[in-house]
């Protein structure tokens, strides 16, 4: 794909971090048992260049195996490494399989680090975007990674974003994109709007240093709370999901059922504020209500509302939480402030105070609580930190002959129980009882109704940055709010401006882009200047991907419908919640529009957009520290050349040692280029794929590549053995067991049981590190045999092992082939041959183990044909012409025998 925009700029050079220093200054180990890992992959990296790609297997069968894209930061760290060496391998897997694979790659490439590079080196972000993914293409294609780059797309590309904006306006015409005010870390200093990022740990913006405040902006939101159920729901069908992740989607989205009930506000205040609605999942307590709390910018905190003795401290306090230093504690934040309102309690009339409270947030439910301090534990601290009640009211007690005796009332009681006197005409109802009873007459009483509330909160995708998306919307004084016209995307993002990181969004300071002419009425309007999300860009790129060189459409239906979903998405788990909840959303949204079908096979995804998720675990780096300052240690301050007793040099002491997150202040990080160049590519990938199943963190140690090495130099070794003696292909089903001796059936049956179990790790499990072990077992058992090369069998084992580890070690595997002369031409690619055919004749053993019981208990074991095993008088006779039958049976009366387990167990009953 052409990155037009990025084509504007050119090329700088990119730094190496220091751990790249380090490890280029190391001896290369690439050659070991004669093999030389960095010659065979220049090799056949330049063969598979020059060659045409090689074409399916066959027609119908399509695949889809996707890894989530990086963004260009501009070097691959080794979490990189292990998440593409996993798609790739599955990919390879696939397409020897027989299938239509499709494997993209692109570049998540809008963002904040691109404008923050801006700002502080004063380079372009897309000029620093472009470098960026020329430096990465070129080390992802190092790793010998099969991407199709025929469909590589970037999110900053017009070409790319036209459709984002498209898509912005599908939302807003289905009523589903919409303006409001929201809250905002502001910079009064630099006057601009920072990401949480931006604010360091006091409350200060990481570049001016000023206190940061909080401020209300109109800001774009997608309603995803419309689909808040559907996407709940349908965690049911992500079968292929960790459960772990489907967990955490579940909370983020965090139904709760309840009632929505009214209390009337004793105050002369406009008619929409004459009653504070609230929600609450325990209506059972409503009888409990002892005052109620408002988030401080719910609109009834207003001067010109509240009593006049009121008005300046209630003002003083919500000033007061716009301190972002005050707002990161505020959920736990205590004090509050009375604002001398009262509520009238819909069921008893008594007066409830009114109080703001900043545990209270305003765009979750009604921005309004009804406060329980009996049965919440908030509404319990805050009561007691403000001095709001002389006596806490209980109105649900302990089932006693569940929970024990009744509470002695030192602390909240939060469990179901059973309503007490207290609760009037409710006692002796147990809680869900009384939940039904309550919520039935306040619908009778029209002060409330049964209702269900999410955690879940409308997708805030408005950002106050340059290097993002422009929103296609246009503000006009007489038309107000007026989306641009399909026709005239992309809007483009200006290239020719000055990011100094303060006085607002940059692009709203570029007025020959700001003011344009309204689409309605054609007078003067400006442009709207925030831009989107990032997350936006993300939600649909896999389904750009399938046709990423539409000009008309963001994708063809037909083509997004034969591909969709993804099979295979693989990446980070710390993308669990807002990138996969915001791509299922994106997902079912187009599929209501009709932008795409689910295929009839597939009639019950319900537009889930991954069919299977492969979360990787963390690559973890060796970090050393000092025993007695704690300082983190830098690798050349440690001798490790005997890796169980490392020492610091300056010192001669053992230092900490542990394994954690890679960063550059921990000294740990491992550069991939270095450790590829020094050990080769496919020792690597090996080495990464055997460590830790997928899911599981891995600790780097570059120590043990050695033991690849050698292996693929073995490997290597039985292709040049067999490629001499039998320069032949064979495929398994022209093998005639009957003609082979003991020797070759047992080769024969443990190539099969490992083509089984591989198979299965590649397609099903995902289980690398087993497969792995499997095919070192199989090349063992392979030069342990006491077979010839030149056999057919021998020949078959070798084909097989080498085609089942070309998906994880594709550079060794196609020098074994072409050594094993592979379908007689030294121009053949391992990747042209099909994935071993499974002989299930071969998993069907000559003899099975037959367990002897005496009077049930086990006494020895005999081996039986397995063509008599069903046969309960052979197995008896195997049994008693067995030598240590003479022990047990001889001279003993055999009253009963029986036979269990298809021959595997036989019981004789003696007496």
């Amino acid at each position: 794909m052409q990155l037009a925009m990025l084509r504007q700029v050119t090329r700088s050079s990119v730094h190496k971090p220091y751990y790249a220093r380090h490890y280029a200054t190391s001896q290369s180990k690439r050659t070991v048992g004669g093999l030389n890992f960095g010659d065979i992959e220049k090799k056949w990296q330049k063969r598979w260049a020059e060659s045409a790609p090689t074409p399916p297997m066959t027609t119908g069968k399509s695949f889809y195996v996707l890894s989530m894209f990086p963004y260009p930061s501009g070097i691959l760290h080794m979490g990189h490494v292990r998440v593409y060496t996993i798609s790739d391998t599955v990919s390879r897997f696939r397409k020897m399989a027989g299938y239509d694979v499709i494997h993209p790659m692109g570049w998540d490439a809008f963002g904040l680090p691109a404008e923050n590079a801006a700002i502080e080196r004063n380079i372009h972000p897309a000029k620093w975007t472009k470098d960026n993914i020329t430096t990465m293409k070129r080390q992802m294609k190092r790793l010998s990674l099969d991407m199709d780059w025929s469909r590589e797309l970037a999110t900053c590309d017009p070409e790319y974003y036209k459709w984002t904006q498209y898509f912005f306006l599908q939302f807003h015409k289905a009523g589903l994109a919409y303006q409001k005010e929201a809250t905002v870390n502001w910079d009064p200093v630099d006057q601009t709007v920072l990401a949480n990022e931006q604010v360091d740990a006091e409350g200060k913006s990481w570049r001016s240093g000023a206190l940061v405040e909080r401020k209300k902006l109109k800001q774009w939101f997608f309603k995803i709370t419309d689909f808040a159920e559907p996407l709940l729901e349908d965690l049911k069908v992500l079968e292929h999901w960790p459960d772990r992740v489907k967990q955490m989607q579940h909370n983020w989205i965090g139904k709760s059922t309840g009632a929505n009930f009214k209390f009337q506000v004793d105050a002369n205040v406009p008619e929409t504020l004459k009653h504070v609605e609230v929600f609450t999942s325990r209506p059972d307590t409503l009888l409990g209500v002892q005052y109620l709390t408002l988030a401080p910018e719910h609109p009834l905190i207003n001067s010109e509302y509240l009593p006049k003795e009121h008005s300046g401290k209630v003002t003083d306090f919500v000033e007061s939480l716009k301190k972002v230093q005050n707002m990161d504690e505020a959920e736990n934040n205590k004090q509050g402030v009375f604002t001398g309102l009262y509520a009238q309690h819909p069921l008893t009339s008594e007066q409830l105070p009114i109080y703001v409270a900043p545990y209270v947030i305003s765009d979750y439910g009604t921005g309004a609580v009804m406060a329980v301090p009996a049965h919440d534990k908030r509404d319990w601290e805050f009561a007691k930190a403000n001095n709001i009640v002389d006596e806490i009211k209980f109105v649900v007690d302990p089932l006693v002959q569940e929970e024990g005796a009744v509470s002695d009332r030192s602390e909240p009681f939060l469990g179901n129980g059973v309503l007490n006197a207290a609760s009037g005409k409710y006692q002796g109802m147990r809680s869900n009882e009384a939940m039904a009873a309550v919520v039935a007459d306040a619908k009778e009483n029209n002060f409330g109704e049964s209702a269900v509330q999410y955690r879940l909160r409308d997708w805030l995708l408005s950002r106050q940055r340059y290097w993002g998306a422009p929103i296609p919307i246009i503000h006009c004084p007489s038309c107000k709010v007026v989306p641009v016209p399909e026709a005239d995307l992309p809007v483009h993002l200006p290239l020719d401006i000055a990011l100094e990181g303060k006085g607002g969004s940059p692009l709203q300071k570029v007025e020959d882009w700001v003011n344009c002419k309204c689409p309605k009425c054609n007078g003067p309007a400006k442009r709207d200047t925030d831009t989107m999300d990032t997350f936006v860009d993300s939600s649909w790129y896999y389904m750009r991907y399938v046709d990423p060189h539409n000009q008309n459409l963001p994708f063809d239906h037909d083509k997004a419908t034969e591909r969709l979903p993804v099979d295979v998405y693989i990446g980070g788990v710390e993308h669990a919640i807002l990138h996969l909840l915001y791509s299922r959303f994106f997902s079912k949204f187009l599929l209501k529009q009709g932008f795409y079908a689910e295929k009839p096979e597939a009639s019950g995804n319900r537009g889930e957009p991954f069919k299977v998720l492969l979360t990787q675990g963390m690559v973890q780096g060796k970090t050393f520290k000092d025993p007695v300052s704690q300082r983190f240690l830098k690798p050349e301050e440690v001798d490790s050349s005997d890796p169980k007793n490392p020492k610091i040099i300056s010192s001669g002491e053992t230092p900490l040692m542990s394994y954690e997150k890679m960063s550059k202040s921990k000294y740990n990080g491992v550069d991939p280029t270095a450790i590829t160049e020094n050990h080769g590519v496919d020792p690597t990938r090996l080495h990464i794929l055997y460590k830790a199943p997928p899911s599981e963190a891995l600790e780097w140690d570059d120590v043990s590549i050695v033991g690849m090495q050698r292996w693929l130099a073995k490997l290597h070794k039985l292709a040049v053995s067999a490629g001499n003696e039998a320069p032949h292909v064979f495929e398994a089903d022209t093998i005639d067991m009957s003609t082979m001796n003991n020797e070759e059936k047992k080769v024969y049956r443990f190539t099969h049981n490992t083509i089984q179990q591989v198979t299965d790790a590649l397609s099903t499990s995902f289980g690398f590190n087993t497969a792995i072990a499997d095919l070192i077992k199989l090349s063992n058992f392979i030069s342990s045999s006491a077979i010839s090369p030149a056999t057919p069998t021998y020949r078959h084992a070798v084909e097989s092992l080498v085609k089942m580890v070309a998906p994880m070690a594709p550079n060794i595997a196609e020098e074994s082939w072409e050594a094993l002369g592979g379908d007689h031409t030294k121009q053949s690619s391992v990747f042209s041959q099909r994935w071993p055919s499974l002989d299930q004749r071969a998993l069907v053993a000559d003899e099975l183990k037959c367990v002897v019981q005496i009077n049930g208990k086990t006494r020895y074991t005999v081996n039986i044909p397995a063509d008599l095993a069903q046969d309960q008088s052979k197995v008896e006779e195997f049994a008693k012409q067995s030598p240590q039958s003479d022990k047990w049976l001889a001279g003993k009366n055999v009253h009963r025998v029986i036979m269990a387990k298809g021959g595997k167990l036989v019981n004789f009953l003696v007496k």
